[in-house]
């Protein structure tokens, strides 16, 4: 990051421009997750990224909000573009408080942000920054604040993942440029949060091990093209749904709403005789759903995507294989399609076609138990060893496929850890891959979207974590997909 920052500073771009930029758009986040204003305490330290957050609060105040700067460091010590943009936020007459001082009783949310150290930073602290960090994590803590964090989490060493034990607590990590390697290792998720990255055009940074691996809106933009204003629905693919048995009718319809609402052409659904009365009249009416004798016979459709396993159970387990194993086309194969696959994982070296695994963390051991390794060893170890897509879930969502880099997920929030999530994005992929992405953009995108979606119903929608369903996701998925056309 340094390299590319004194690259363009080298081909004419000045500092304070480039700091103006980024923290215009660190405030377009903060604005993002809270449209409202409200009230914001910003946490500067003396170098650049303590400007960054000056712009930042400046952008802030001029929208509307309540505004509360803690400089934790004397004026005379700052660097001297971060004393400019100070000068020019306390030309409004905003005076300093004190650090640990704790917020004022106020009507709306409270969030913080830390902008105290960034990138290079050690994750080990001292003081003032201690004290600092101390009094973030508090508000959070204790005020139930919103934490945001520039560019790093203070504390957190932005190229290990290793954290001070007073590292702040982030709910959103806006990065600079791209998302550092130690943001995205598994140790650092609780203290990253969610990941929002800014990208500014004038750093040219060449790809780095971190840099393609993060999915965001800016990064996937180009991936789903828009269409053509002459447009039909086979063009957009026939998605074959194979969810659902006795007690398990909700997964069937999760995965076949999530592929209507992620773009597919058209729908069926198959389920078992038994169930076929009540799923017929639960479904949603753009589907079509049809009863199956025997799961063999789906060998017989005519079928551009397959969605299987959503609450399917073990039964006809032989048949079912079979269908995984021999069908051309290609299928996103999730929950009891995993389970039955752990039973003889050989029959991936098989298949007819492509196939997308979407386990969470314990399907993932039951199909590939890789002991204590991380789960980016894991994702590399386990596609290493089977010709298949792997979309491995989790607070940040792993895709991996043979020859193509890792890619974390960076949006979605805690209220997704809920039964029928999974459901819900087997069929966004689906129907994504139906549309002409290749697994590997599917899973990007699906679990991208699914999570910006999650992210909505919570900050726009009024659900709360405790109270977000699969439905809000369905039902906020058109929302994410525009965001990434714009």
């Amino acid at each position: 990051m340094r390299a590319a920052e004194e690259a363009a500073f080298a081909n004419g771009v000045a500092v304070e421009a480039l700091m103006d930029r980024a923290g215009a758009a660190v405030a377009a986040v903060i604005r993002q997750f809270f449209p409202r204003a409200g009230k914001a305490i910003v946490f500067a330290g003396k170098g650049h990224n303590g400007g960054d957050a000056l712009v930042a609060a400046a952008c802030l105040r001029q929208a509307g909000w309540e505004l509360d700067l803690r400089l934790i460091f004397p004026e005379e010590d700052c660097a001297e573009l971060t004393r400019k943009k100070l000068a020019a936020f306390r030309r409004d007459e905003v005076p300093l408080a004190p650090v640990v001082e704790r917020a004022e009783a106020r009507p709306s949310g409270l969030i913080v942000l830390d902008g105290l150290l960034g990138l290079g930073a050690k994750h080990l602290l001292r003081e003032p920054v201690r004290t600092a960090a101390q009094a973030i994590n508090r508000f959070r803590r204790e005020e139930n604040a919103f934490v945001f964090a520039l560019d790093l989490p203070t504390g957190l060493d932005g190229d290990t993942g290793e954290a001070d034990p007073d590292c702040v607590v982030a709910d959103c990590t806006v990065t600079i440029g791209f998302a550092k390697h130690g943001l995205v290792i598994d140790r650092a998720i609780d203290l990253v949060g969610r990941l929002e990255i800014v990208a500014l055009s004038d750093l040219a940074i060449a790809p780095s091990p971190a840099n393609d691996l993060v999915a965001c809106a800016h990064s996937l933009g180009a991936v789903l093209p828009r269409r053509k204003f002459s447009a039909y629905k086979n063009e957009f693919g026939r998605i074959g749904v194979v969810a659902g048995s006795p007690g398990f009718i909700g997964a069937a319809l999760m995965t076949t709403e999530g592929a209507l609402r992620g773009g597919a052409g058209l729908v069926e659904l198959f389920v078992p005789r038994e169930i076929y009365s009540m799923v017929a009249t639960a479904a949603p009416a753009e589907a079509m759903v049809k009863p199956v004798r025997s799961y063999r016979d789906l060998l017989e459709e005519k079928i551009d995507v397959w969605a299987l396993g959503p609450g399917l159970g073990r039964a006809e387990a032989k048949d079912l294989l079979r269908v995984i194993e021999r069908a051309p086309a290609p299928m996103v194969v999730d929950a009891d399609g995993l389970n039955l696959l752990s039973g003889d994982i050989e029959i991936l070296k098989r298949c007819a076609g492509p196939r997308l695994l979407t386990p969470h963390p314990g399907e993932m051991k039951r199909l590939f138990d890789s002991g204590k390794m991380s789960r980016a060893g894991t994702s590399r170890n386990f596609t290493d060893a089977f010709p298949a897509t792997l979309l491995l879930k989790g607070a940040r969502t792993i895709v991996a496929e043979r020859g193509r880099p890792l890619s974390y997920n960076s949006t979605g929030n805690p209220g997704m850890a809920t039964g029928g999530m999974g459901d819900v994005l087997t069929g966004v992929c689906a129907a994504l891959v139906g549309q002409g992405l290749s697994l590997y953009d599917a899973a990007r995108v699906g679990a991208w979207a699914c999570g910006r979606s999650a992210e909505i119903a919570i900050f726009e929608r009024g659900e709360s974590e405790p109270s977000l369903l699969p439905r809000d996701v369905i039902k906020n998925l058109g929302t994410a997909f525009q965001e990434l056309h714009r």
